[in-house]
C-alpha cells in the first residue's frame, strides 16, 4: 500500500489537502493541526494509510510515524472508523490520549466530537495494552488533580484540549497548587 507521500500542497481544504505527487493531486485527510501550519506551495512529506471500501479509496496523511500508528490503533477499537480516529488526532495530542489511557480518564476522549462516553470507553480499553508507555508519558500522566481541574476549566470555557494542555504545560515549575491561581495564569498564556 501507499506508506508514504512527498509533494507540494496545491490546495487546502476543509479536512484534507490535496497535494501533488508526480503531476497528479492526491487528497489526503489530515488532522487539524497539520492543515493549520501549512500553507498552499509548502513541500510536505506525510505518512499515510490508505482505507479501501467497495466505494472509494481514501487517503490519511500524518506528519509522524507515531501518529499514523496511533491511527492505526484506534481503527481497531469497537465502534472506531476513520472519520472518528482523524477526529481523535484532530482533538488531542498522542500525549493526550496515552494520558487518557493510562490514568482511565475516557472522559477526556468522550470530549472528542463524534466520540460518546461509551466509545470513548472502548478506545481506552482498546488501546490499554497496546499503547507503550514512554519517558514523555511519565511526565503527562503525572499531571496533578489541580491540573485537571484546570483542565477541565480551560475545555468549559471553551479550549480545546490541545490549547488548554499548552497552557498547563506553559506554567511555571514553582507556579502556585490551587485551583485558581493555576487557572489565572492559563488564561494569562491563552490572552484572554
Amino acid at each position: 500500500m501507499i506508506a508514504t507521500l512527498r509533494g507540494e500542497i496545491i490546495q487546502i481544504e476543509d479536512n484534507a489537502l490535496v497535494v501533488e505527487v508526480g503531476g497528479v493531486g492526491l487528497r489526503v485527510f489530515v488532522p487539524a493541526q497539520v492543515r493549520g501550519h501549512m500553507k498552499t506551495g509548502d513541500a510536505i512529506l506525510l505518512y499515510t494509510h490508505l482505507v479501501v471500501r467497495e466505494d472509494a479509496l481514501t487517503l490519511y496523511g500524518f506528519e509522524s510515524q507515531s501518529d499514523r500508528e496511533l491511527f492505526n490503533m484506534l481503527l481497531g477499537a469497537d465502534g472506531v472508523g476513520p472519520k472518528v480516529a482523524l477526529s481523535v488526532l484532530s482533538t488531542l495530542t498522542v500525549d493526550a490520549v496515552q494520558r487518557a489511557v493510562f490514568t482511565d480518564e475516557a472522559e477526556l476522549l468522550s470530549r472528542v466530537p463524534g466520540v460518546g462516553k461509551k466509545t470513548a470507553q472502548k478506545i481506552a480499553l482498546h488501546l490499554k495494552d497496546r499503547l507503550k508507555p514512554t519517558d514523555a508519558l511519565a511526565k503527562v500522566a503525572a499531571m496533578s488533580d489541580t491540573d485537571s481541574e484546570v483542565l477541565a476549566a480551560l475545555t468549559a470555557l471553551g479550549y480545546s484540549v490541545i490549547e488548554a494542555q499548552t497552557a498547563i504545560q506553559a506554567l511555571p515549575k514553582d507556579a502556585p497548587e490551587n485551583v485558581e491561581e493555576r487557572l489565572r495564569m492559563a488564561l494569562q498564556y491563552t490572552g484572554k
